[in-house]
């Protein structure tokens, strides 16, 4: 009898507490809407996601209203135990048009005193892609190298810029609506493959795809033959030991470091892309090395002997320049120092950022003058030539990169080029654009 009085004693203590914390759960649903900024579209529908951690999610309503017409979109109650749900409100079943309607939410919780959260939410739905505009003409591509467009769009946009295969260069915005982009004839490109393509994506999520007008050149590439010596091996391999801990032969190391490495080292530079300015830092033709004569140039193609044996093959990327040992190194323009530390197979290197996702590349320096952040003016001192990383004798290694990916460094160092490709080409179409 006392067992069965404590067992109904117990089994009300539960029922009190599960009642008081149903009771006391005063915290209603939050509501989270996207996209923020209130344009939507049917072909991109806007999500919502609701969450509750206390007693969970019991229901959602969801009507739309446009020109005092009401639709009730959604109407679903929620398993025991949902804390969280995320929906695409599907917008295009009800055959709405484009400009402003209204979304209300309402939900609420499993509260024995409900918690209810309600939203009413202003947006405008806008179906139709930008228009663009292209406002440059000659759009004349070295392989390897560099080209300007000029373009203006219909109205504001999350994303733009010029797409080539998988890459993707993006456009800045200039004045009003005109948009300069920097973009590259990737040196790994055939000519066949080429097909850049202006992207435009609206704040509503609609995007327009463009072609441009373009001809392209190509360039004879050049091989060379690198012998790797024992010694080479004997001096170089220690300082990168520590990058594959596994590797003990030398041999193997290099050919682990030439290639693992470095497309970890490459890979890194397209991360260093985001730090760019909008507008050009740069004016002029960029500075080459003084006194310095040329030892390697850009896409050359390179077989690695050992032993007279091949045992590798990679693509040079930038000009390699040799003066007297540790040569005062000047920043071939102005801009900002996004990079200033070793680097792998680049040793101690600086990168400069020049606007517009141009930057500049300097390696296997012996010291370093500048610090990340620091301003620079063209021709300002920012190192010494040196041999670290995977140099074999004391040089520069410059590279000039467009969002991350390595061009043509000679045609930055011609003035002729820079009036042509890019001085006269933004400057007309900016006065075309007013």
């Amino acid at each position: 009898m006392k067992q069965r009085a404590l067992l109904f004693l117990f089994v009300i203590l539960i029922g009190l507490t599960a009642s008081y914390l149903l009771l006391r759960d005063g915290k209603a649903p939050q509501l989270a809407f996207y996209p923020a900024n209130g344009s939507v579209s049917a072909n991109n529908p806007p999500t919502l996601t609701l969450t509750d951690t206390g007693t969970g999610l019991q229901n959602l309503v969801v009507t739309v209203s446009q020109e005092g017409k009401a639709t009730e979109l959604i109407d679903t109650t929620f398993p025991d135990g949902t804390t969280r749900h995320t929906v695409a409100l599907p917008l295009a079943k009800l055959g709405l048009k484009d400009g402003p309607l209204v979304i209300d939410i309402a939900t609420k919780d499993n509260a024995l005193l409900a918690n209810r959260t309600k939203q009413k939410l202003t947006v405008a739905l806008d179906n139709r892609p930008p228009t663009i505009s292209v406002l440059t003409t000659a759009h004349n591509m070295n392989q390897g190298g560099s080209g300007l467009v000029m373009f203006r769009v219909s109205e504001k946009v999350q994303r733009s810029g010029v797409q080539v295969g998988d890459r993707f260069f993006p456009a800045f915005p200039q004045q009003g609506e005109v948009f300069a982009c920097l973009f590259a004839f990737p040196y790994d490109v055939k000519a066949g493959d080429f097909l850049p393509r202006l992207v435009a994506v609206d704040l509503a999520g609609n995007e327009r795809i463009s072609g441009i007008n373009f001809h392209t050149r190509l360039k004879p590439l050049k091989s060379d033959r690198i012998t790797i010596s024992q010694g080479f091996l004997n001096e170089k391999m220690p300082d990168f030991q520590h990058f594959f801990p596994d590797t003990r032969d030398p041999l193997q190391l290099f050919l682990r470091v030439n290639g693992e490495l470095r497309a970890a080292n490459v890979a890194k530079l397209k991360e260093f892309a985001a730090k760019t300015a909008g507008k050009p830092l740069w004016q002029g033709a960029f500075l080459r090395l003084p006194n310095a004569a040329p030892k390697a140039g850009f896409n050359d193609q390179r077989d690695y002997y050992f032993n007279d044996k091949k045992i590798d093959h990679q693509t040079h990327l930038g000009q390699d320049l040799a003066s007297l040992a540790a040569s005062p190194v000047p920043a071939a323009n102005s801009g900002t120092v996004v990079f200033a530390d070793e680097l792998g197979i680049y040793g101690q290197c600086v990168i400069i950022d020049h606007g517009l996702g141009l930057q500049s590349l300097y390696s296997h320096l012996s010291s370093i003058n500048v610090a990340v952040g620091a301003s620079v003016t063209k021709g300002q001192i920012i190192g010494r030539t040196g041999t670290t990383g995977m140099a074999g004798g004391d040089h520069l290694h410059f590279g000039i990169l467009l969002n991350g990916i390595e061009v043509d460094p000679l045609e930055w160092l011609d003035q002729h080029w820079i009036t042509d490709n890019f001085t006269d080409k933004r400057n007309s179409a900016m006065t075309t654009a007013k």
